[in-house]
């Protein structure tokens, strides 16, 4: 299945994408894609729903964030090996992990908001996984029956802030609106291998990443695994799992966005987002 959450800020609604492509409201069967929604047996309910007996949604509603706000939003650093290269750091012995804003989630093509004292913003295209079934010491065998589905997260970040300004990157990655989730969460079952999908972003019609999962250093079984060991991840908690190669900070000289710029970013299977960057507004 592909869930989305439709209609105006802070009041979506819950939905699925049908086989036409149009957007059935789910909104009479659970009140939101969250923890308790996306757990197994909510998900195997929706499932066994007739997509033809849902109203459809409003033909251009608005696609908010493909899950609502989670507890965690897990970040897992230079887990491409090419992306490590292109930034001169060695490959990481264990995952890198920090935390993104769970506030800065919004949806996939919603404005990114260029934060006040920015001088670095930058983008990253990644694959997320979205917990559906509470995970504490996980074994790496059992990490997938703990996952409710996938999506694409624009890991929007500021380098000044996350690189220059000391301390945890988490400075540099919580800001207003550098989150862009979606389009569609993606259900496990729809996608048997994610081993090898294609991943790009484009700034203003120029393709800056091009990669492949098929650099990923640590997969999702075990990033489950290794981050229940240091925490418990909740039902509707998120993790993002790291970026290809061509973020504006590999380029040389590097490049950095500005107001107006144009983001379109996409994975194989999982849709497309577009966001255009606009200065920052109270």
């Amino acid at each position: 299945m592909k869930l989305v959450r439709f209609g105006d800020f802070g009041q979506e609604k819950p939905g699925l994408i049908d086989s036409t492509g149009k957007v059935r409201d789910l909104s009479g069967v659970i009140a939101d894609l969250n923890g308790e929604t996306l757990a197994p047996e909510s998900l195997k309910k929706i499932a066994a729903l007739d997509p033809a007996s849902l109203p459809l949604a409003p033909e251009g509603a608005r696609l908010g964030s493909c899950v609502a706000r989670p507890g965690n939003f897990v970040a897992v650093g230079l887990n491409f090996a090419d992306h490590a290269a292109e930034t001169n750091n060695p490959i990481p012995e264990e995952p890198v992990l920090f935390n993104k804003a769970p506030n800065c989630i919004v949806g996939p093509n919603d404005d990114v908001m260029i934060p006040k004292g920015s001088l670095k913003l930058d983008w990253e295209v990644e694959f997320a996984f979205v917990i559906g079934k509470r995970a504490r010491y996980v074994e790496e065998e059992d990490a997938l029956d703990h996952v409710a589905g996938y999506c694409i997260c624009n890991d929007v970040s500021e380098r000044h802030f996350q690189i220059e300004r000391s301390g945890q990157w988490m400075k540099g990655k919580g800001c207003e609106t550098f989150g862009p989730l979606g389009p569609w969460l993606v259900t496990t079952d729809e996608i048997a291998d994610t081993s090898t999908l294609a991943m790009w972003l484009e700034v203003n019609g120029e393709r800056v990443q091009n990669g492949s999962m098929k650099t990923m250093i640590f997969r999702i079984p075990f990033l489950v695994h290794y981050i229940s060991q240091f925490m418990v991840l909740d039902p509707g908690d998120v993790i993002t799992t790291g970026t290809p190669p061509g973020v504006g900070l590999g380029f040389k000289p590097p490049r950095f966005l500005k107001a107006g710029d144009v983001m379109r970013v996409g994975i194989e299977g999982l849709g497309e987002q577009q966001q255009t960057v606009v200065p920052f507004k109270l």
